[in-house]
């Protein structure tokens, strides 16, 4: 159960992802720093890995009813408890929606997306599923990372965008035409 006592944190489910290819090599990762990066945040992350970041941050809002299953689910997401609330991700930022382990925090070969918004009550293949979509998606399409991490943001700007608050509102954007 995601939220099983009114008051105190919920239990997540957080999923991590990484890729590598046939020879092991983590395709997430750059074998040196970028000196120039858009953001410091994401210097160890390669082109894969920021289009992949951007297909998960495009499709995460659509694909709620799969990260966030049941009613109780939205309980636990809420402010101040842990859980992310906001589109959001940052380099070793726990309380974005995702949360980008790289260089300099960690070695090449471990760099890694940890999703922070699925709670114990989603079905992990489901999950795991929509999440490799959708960042696969990204790196198809060679989308931009237009969101800026966590850390060159203010926490409160209420320019970010809010992930859906309930079922209801999950599964309304869920069916959307176009989603």
């Amino acid at each position: 159960m995601a939220k099983p006592i009114q008051g105190l944190p919920g239990n997540s489910g957080h999923i991590h992802i990484s890729l590598c290819d046939l020879e092991g090599r983590n395709l997430f990762a750059l074998d040196k720093p970028d000196p120039n990066p858009k953001w410091p945040d994401i210097a160890g992350l390669s082109r894969i890995g920021q289009h992949f970041l951007a297909g998960l941050l495009e499709a995460l809002p659509d694909i709620m009813p799969l990260l966030a299953p049941t009613i109780n689910s939205y309980k636990r997401l809420i402010e101040n408890y842990w859980a992310p609330v906001h589109l959001s991700w940052g380099l070793e930022d726990r309380i974005a929606s995702i949360r980008l382990i790289a260089p300099p925090v960690c070695s090449p070969k471990a760099t890694r997306f940890e999703v922070r918004v699925p709670g114990a009550d989603m079905h992990p293949h489901y999950t795991l599923s929509a999440l490799l979509a959708a960042g696969w998606r990204g790196v198809q399409k060679e989308l931009p990372l237009t969101i800026p991490p966590m850390s060159a943001r203010n926490k409160a700007d209420p320019q970010l965008e809010l992930l859906p608050k309930s079922l209801h509102d999950a599964l309304r954007r869920f069916s959307a035409e176009g989603s």
